[in-house]
């Protein structure tokens, strides 16, 4: 049915703890890789911006689109002092 292949079995023979965890001796390996992702994701800038600033700069773009949708702001009115 499925073809294993030998190299990729011994390589996962290698990471230690399969009598005691099983298949979930990976977990630890991922959860430090998802925290690896997050940390270059708030800290490494590419250009003048991180990943952050892009998805906060975007949801601001949508919730001012759909303000003007609903009528709450009229784009040609200028602001309140």
């Amino acid at each position: 049915m499925f073809y294993r292949n030998r190299v990729v079995t011994k390589l996962l023979n290698i990471v230690p703890g399969k009598r005691r965890l099983g298949p979930y001796r990976f977990l630890p390996i991922f959860f430090c890789i998802g925290g690896v992702m997050e940390w270059v994701m708030i800290n490494v800038r590419v250009g003048r911006e991180t990943f952050y600033d892009v998805y906060r700069r975007k949801r601001s773009e949508r919730e001012y689109k759909q303000k003007i949708t609903d009528g709450l702001i009229v784009p040609d009115q200028p602001a309140a002092k």
